[in-house]
């Protein structure tokens, strides 16, 4: 259950966005889809978030904003290197216009452009679209 936390929240995100809600609710939570969610908010893919009780179980509210088309989670957290990222990136985005891979790195949850520019590399959380 621990690594498929992130996934569920995602698939629960791109499941509403495709039925057309304006909102979505997610639970339970961990810092990893907060941090993820940060990532999506600075891009421009959620307009907001809202963390309820974090100490327990807790839940997200997640307002969308229509943009997302898929969003997945790695269950199996691949090791990448600095040099390598932009590789992965061709080969699981569809296009190199636009969408995100998120990583997790020493220096915290990065997407892919940021690590690219801090020279870092880590494990592949996931990726949006």
């Amino acid at each position: 259950m621990g690594r498929r936390i992130l996934n569920d929240a995602l698939r629960t995100m791109v499941n509403a966005e495709k039925r057309g809600f304006a909102s979505a609710q997610l639970q339970p939570i961990s810092n990893v889809i907060s941090s993820f969610l940060t990532i999506m908010k600075q891009r421009g893919y959620v307009k907001n978030f809202e963390v309820y009780d974090p100490h327990r179980v807790g839940k997200i509210k997640v307002e969308l904003l229509g943009r997302i088309k898929d969003c997945r989670a790695i269950t199996y957290r691949q090791d990448i290197k600095a040099h390598e990222i932009e590789n992965y990136r061709k080969r699981t985005l569809p296009t190199q216009q636009w969408g995100y891979v998120v990583i997790t790195t020493p220096n915290g949850v990065l997407d892919h452009e940021e690590a690219i520019r801090q020279n870092v590399g880590g494990q592949v959380l996931g990726y949006f679209y």
